[in-house]
This record gives C-alpha cells, structure tokens and sequence, in this order.
C-alpha cells in the first residue's frame, strides 16, 4: 500500500515520533544527546518553528512540534539526516540510524494540547530514565525542566506552553507541575501516540457505542481530533497546499498588519504580542484575531501565535464577541 502524504501547512501542531532502526540506540552518551538537541534548537530558532514539548531517551524521541514556514518535512529531513552523519562519523558506523520515516500525527490543539505535553515530559519515567519528579525537573533531555525553570533552552516555546496552566509564571509552573505529577499514574498512553477514530474518540467501546446511535464519525489515521477537525483539514487541504509555498507571505503580512494596528490604536507591539490582559488590550486582540482568521486566512493557532496566546484564549475571546453580536 503506498504511503499516505503527509498532512502539513505552517502553524499545524504535529505530535512527532523518531525510533531507532530495529529498536537501536540513537544516543550514546551526552555527547550525542548535546548534538541531537542543538540540531533541534539550532533548526527551530531559524526556521521559527514551534517546539513546545520534547523528549530524548536512549532508543527514541518526542517533539510536539508546530510547523513553521519551510515545513515539517523539510525540517525534519534536516533535523535526522544531518544528525545521522554526524552519529555514524563519530561511531564508525555505516547504514541507516531511524526506523523508516518518523511518525506524525496531525493533532487538534485544544483537547490534546496539555495532554500531549505531558504525556511527552513524563516519557523519561516510563523509559526508566529517571525515577521522580524531583529527577524529571532536572533531566536535561527533555522540555519539561525548561517549563519548570531548571534548564534554560530559549529555543522552546515556553512561555505558550505555560499559558495554559496560569496568568503568571509561577504559577502556572506550579500548575503545570501538579497537572505532569498526576499522569504518572496513568502509565502508557495508546491513545495520544496515533491517529485514526479508536484513539481520537479514546477507545473502541466508545466507536462502538455512538456507531449503535447511528452516528458516523469521520477519521483519518494521519489525525487525533474529532470528525469534524478532520473534515475541516481535508476541506482546506488544497488551501494549505498553497500555503505550504506561500506560508511566509502570509505569515509577513500577518505581521506587517499586527504592528500597523497596533500604531493606529495606540498600542505596544511587545504588549499586544506577549499575553497581555489588560481589557483595551484584548478587545483590540480580539478585532485583529478576527481579521488574521477571515482576511489572511492563517488558522487559529497560527494566529494565537502571533499574538501570543493560546489557541484556546482566542476561540472563547472569539466566540464571546459572537454571542453579544
């Protein structure tokens, strides 16, 4: 069966899997791990693309990653080729170091955002890599002790991340810290590391029982969403296409916008784009969130980054001003 093109435009959220072939190491030692992640860094930083939760373990790794403008392929390709040479020069080896093509699952941000991200940080106690939460805070190879402030990688986006747990930094990190603590009990998660209607509905009891009511929930085994976020990609699909080559302009001109607003009304850039509350601030927020949406068509997430909020904070923002309207 041929393989199934990859579901991408800029601003889409992608839970990434990398194994290694036949379930072979891909890191060595700390010298690996360090080249691996100042790949990840380095690409990220110059192509602006999102990496908001992460992991290395000794066989495998975890990005929840979102596309900036070059792609997720391409980014990708970058990432594992140019750290697979760098790996077989220094071990002497020859062949390939990844299991076929890493995984990607196209992931509908507002129900698995918090769920993925934990799920990924809490991979190194799953893996054995470390035993507590008092371990996790500090292991270096993975996002989890950037979010809680232990290691620094300016890279990663944290700050979006900690948004959905909190006004202030400590506490959504205290937040964010209990929410990671309470999955530990959960152990593996099936259900967030694949597409496709079992996982995105949480079980195939629950396929069963709306099959038995006569409703027909449409899936994608590219995808972790409702029918309907996967009808919505599959009826944009030639759009992002288009934007897949075209993604910078739409993006400078997202900008370009944003900071023209942001002088007629009066308002700090730095402001406008970092999260702030304040009430002129978000109803302006609100106004240029509507026009990124309707007249640049970028996606809500892509313009919940620009504005520096979550996805989640401009759909309700969004969806108040309709209920007065």
């Amino acid at each position: 069966m041929p393989r199934k093109a990859r579901l991408d435009a800029p601003g889409t959220l992608h839970h990434v899997i990398i194994r290694g072939i036949e379930r072979r190491h891909i890191v060595d030692d700390d010298k690996d791990r360090e080249n691996f992640v100042s790949r990840l860094g380095l690409l990220a930083a110059e192509t602006e693309t999102g990496i908001f939760a992460w992991t290395l373990v000794t066989n495998h790794a975890h990005i929840l990653i979102k596309s900036g403008l070059c792609g997720l392929p391409h980014f990708m390709r970058r990432l594992l080729t140019g750290y697979a040479i760098t790996y077989n020069l220094r071990h002497r080896r020859h062949g390939h170091l990844f299991q076929n093509r890493y995984k990607s699952i196209v992931c509908e941000e507002d129900p698995y955002f918090k769920e993925l991200v934990r799920y990924i940080h809490l991979n190194p106690i799953r893996a054995n890599m470390v035993q507590t939460m008092k371990d996790l805070d500090c292991y270096r190879w993975s996002g989890h002790a950037t979010i809680v402030g232990k290691v620094d990688y300016p890279w990663m986006d944290r700050d979006y991340v900690l948004r959905w747990f909190g006004e202030t930094v400590r506490g959504a990190r205290i937040s964010y810290r209990e929410f990671v603590k309470k999955g530990i009990e959960q152990g593996h998660r099936p259900d967030l590391v694949g597409g496709g209607l079992i996982r995105s509905l949480g079980g195939w009891s629950i396929v069963k029982a709306i099959r038995k009511e006569g409703v027909m929930e449409l899936s994608d085994d590219r995808v972790l969403g409702s029918g309907e976020f996967v009808q919505k990609l599959i009826d944009e699909s030639d759009e992002n296409t288009r934007r897949q080559f075209k993604g910078k302009e739409y993006i400078l001109k997202a900008k370009r916008f944003i900071k023209e607003e942001c002088r007629r009304q009066k308002i700090s850039y730095g402001a406008m784009t970092d999260g702030s509350r304040n009430h002129s601030i978000t109803k302006a927020r609100a106004g240029i969130a509507r026009k990124l949406l309707n007249e640049y068509g970028l996606t809500k997430a892509e313009t919940a980054r620009q504005l520096g909020v979550s996805t989640s904070a401009i759909s309700k923002r969004l969806s108040r001003q309709k209920e007065k309207s």
